[in-house]
Parts: C-alpha cells; structure tokens; sequence
C-alpha cells in the first residue's frame, strides 16, 4: 500500500520545506541510512539537522527506552522528580561536566527545543543585569519563536513574524563577516566603547561557535576568547549557542573546548536526546540562577523518555575519548572529500569545522542544484547561508567510514554534473 502524498497538500501548512525538497515517503532509519516507501535507500548527510548526531534508532538507546516503556516507566513528569532524570543528570554531570571542570553550572530544564533554551537565556540575561539589549551578530540563527528571531539575522526568517516587534537587539560582524582582513572584533569594541554609538550596554552577548543556518561559518579562537572578554568588561552575560555545534558536532563535545571562554550560559538542545526525540536544556553558571519557583515554567520541561535515552548517549559514547578520536579522524575524511568537491565548482571554497563542514558554492541556485542532484543518486543534503549557497554536511558522528565515502562520491559526481551542465548552457 502507498501513500497518497495529496494529504500533505491538502491538510499540511505551506510552512513544511524539508519534504518540498526530499519528495518521498519515508518508512524506515537506521544509522546513515534512511529508506522510502517505494524501497530507495538513501545516505542521510542531515541527520535531522543535527538531532541525530548518533544516527537513527541506535540499538542500545532503543532498547533503553522500550524497556522503559514496557514497564510502564513515567511517560511525561513535569519537572518532578523521576530516576530517569536523575540517573541523566549523574550521568551529564560525571561524563560532561566534571572532566571539563564545569562543576559550577546547573542545569535548566527549558521546554522542548533549541528555541526555547535561547529564550530562556535572554530572560535570565535581562532578569540578571537589569539590562534590555542583547548583542548577537550577523548570520546568526538562534530559533523562531519572537525572542530568539529577534536575534536571527536572516531576513527570510525575520519576515515570518510580519509585523510583530524584534527589538532589544544589536546585530553586530560575526568574525570574517567583511573578509579575512577585516578584524571584526575591534570594529565592536570600538563601537561598545563609544559612548555616541547609540548602543545601549548589553545585558548579555550571544554567538554560535560555529553558525549552522548562516553558512557554517567557524569562529576562531581568537574571536570567541576577545568577545568573551568584552562581555565581561561591559559587565555582561556570555551565552554560547551550541545547539548544533554541540554534542560532538565540533570534533569535541562542546565546540568552545580548549578555548579561554567560560560562558555564563550554554544552550543545548539537538542531539542532547541521542534518539530525535525533544529536548533542550540550559545550562546555568550557579551564581546566576536567580529564578524563583515557576518563575520560568512550561509543560514539556524535561522529557523522561529522552532521559532515558540521553543517558545511554553519554554512557556509550562519551565516557572514554575513542568516540571522540573517530569523529575527528571521520571529521579529516571529510574536508578531503569536500576538497574535492570544491576544486570542481569555479570560485568554490570550504566552510566549517569538525563535522560541521561544506563547500560554499557562491549561489543559491547551484548550490539547490547540486543538492538535487545528489538526491536523484540517493543522497540526502541541504543548503544553507545567507542565500543558501552552502551545501552542508551533518551526517551522523557515528556513520562508517564506508558510507561517509560512498556519500561523497556522489556529492562529487553530483557538483560535477552540475557544474558540467552550467558550462554548456553558458556556452
């Protein structure tokens, strides 16, 4: 039996996009690998955007959550307590947090998703410092419920809130926003440290280690440490995104590890499950957590079933660092491989870090293309940037050696047809 894809169509929002580009029926995912209803298989190289850093349906956090499960184990607790929030946060805390010497954060419960862990942070920020403004910086994304597209520099993004209001926000140059030779730090200490800048002193400032949406666009050491040091100097909070850039997604688990940067806040969310499944949390300097009880609150704060399988996360794949040592060894792999993608694509040239890499490809349109392409030949892929002129990779950490090859193959076979073909009709 098929399914009649007209029930998209006809009851869905015109607010879908991923399947506007992947025009299949999926039925079954396991590792990179995700199959159709009509029995295509495809190497997924999105890896639902970074939720699924470990692949689909590992065995062991599967197995974790059906016996849960099948015990009848609590499906939905608020922000009670449970053992399967406390075997997480044991686990979080002795596999994260101790080894990297962050014993002084707490860990905030925020709802469902990236966005609502960005919210949070703005809150506290503001609730903190008695401050509005918040400085975040070009390219940035950082989600799309109204506090956090405040702080989206995309314009395609920023219009879907029509006429509601995205202010309290300074957008300033990410590092390498006018060029390599253009220090972008100085150009927003000087513009801080001018009194008749017309920027009012920031309650907090907020970057992504590595910008996913924006075009993967990688921060350098330098930058992050020099921003870290202005929030402190303007008596700031430092809130590092690592919604996508974290949970490995780096080549470590956070991306600002073995840098001078010690954040008041971090936002997690993503692959912070292992399975797919929601969950998002912030992490909280303990000086700074001055809630009161219910004073930020939502149903869906802590998801049991996520815990579950959060927990076989770490135990499985963080307590040693030879996880960590593939990504990085599978990370190499793959700027050789998109190396060669770019010396085929005129003007093209390599975007990222770790296993958060792509090729910038200079338009939107070849870049839609050569996805095209690639899902023709069984390769699912996406764009993004400014113009979506970025063709990105975020195949699971976990996908073989042999399938992160195969994957490449035909994103090279694919740039080169595309590229093959803008050459005659240019002609």
């Amino acid at each position: 039996m098929s399914t009649d894809k007209q029930i998209f169509a006809r009851r869905e929002s015109e607010a879908r996009s991923y399947c506007r580009s992947f025009d299949t029926v999926f039925t079954k995912a396991v590792g990179s690998e995700m199959t159709a209803e009509d029995g295509t298989t495809y190497i997924d190289f999105l890896a639902g955007c970074s939720s699924l850093n470990y692949g689909h349906n590992d065995p062991d956090m599967k197995a974790a959550l059906m016996n849960h499960v099948s015990a009848d184990g609590i499906a939905h607790g608020l922000d009670m307590f449970t053992a399967e929030k406390a075997a997480w946060l044991e686990a979080y805390e002795d596999i994260i947090l101790r080894p990297r010497g962050m014993d002084d954060y707490k860990i905030m419960m925020t709802g469902p998703t990236g966005t609502n862990a960005v919210e949070a942070a703005m809150k506290l920020a503001r609730k903190i410092t008695g401050r509005r403004n918040i400085v975040s910086f070009t390219n940035a994304f950082h989600g799309m419920t109204m506090g956090a597209l405040s702080l989206t520099g995309n314009a395609g993004k920023r219009n879907g809130a029509g006429c509601g209001s995205l202010c309290g926000v300074t957008h300033m140059p990410y590092d390498g926003a006018f060029g390599d030779g253009v220090d972008t730090l100085k150009q927003v200490e000087m513009m801080l440290d001018n009194s008749s800048s017309g920027i009012d002193a920031p309650a907090a400032f907020i970057f992504e280690p590595i910008q996913g949406e924006g075009g993967l666009n990688a921060a350098s050491k330098e930058w992050m440490e020099g921003v870290a040091r202005l929030a402190k100097k303007h008596g700031a909070m430092l809130i590092v995104d690592d919604i996508q850039s974290g949970c490995g997604r780096s080549g470590t688990y956070f991306a600002f590890e073995g840098m001078d940067v010690e954040p008041d806040m971090i936002t997690q969310a993503k692959s912070l499950s292992g399975f797919g499944l929601p969950f998002a949390c912030l992490l909280v300097k303990k000086e700074h957590d001055i809630w009161k009880p219910a004073e930020h609150n939502g149903t869906f704060r802590g998801n049991t079933h996520a815990f579950v399988t959060g927990r076989v996360t770490l135990e499985k794949f963080w307590k040693t660092d030879e996880f960590q040592s593939k990504v990085q060894e599978k990370a190499v792999m793959l700027t050789t491989g998109l190396q060669a993608v770019a010396d085929v694509v005129p003007g093209a040239k390599l975007k990222g870090r770790g296993m958060m890499q792509g090729v910038d490809v200079g338009s939107g349109d070849v870049a839609e293309a050569i996805c095209a392409k690639c899902f023709e030949k069984g390769l699912i892929i996406e764009t993004s940037g400014a113009d979506d002129e970025v063709v990105k990779v975020l195949v699971a950490l976990t996908v073989s050696p042999e399938n992160l090859r195969k994957g490449l193959d035909i994103l090279l076979e694919a740039a080169r047809e595309v590229t093959e073909n803008n050459k005659i009709a240019a002609e």
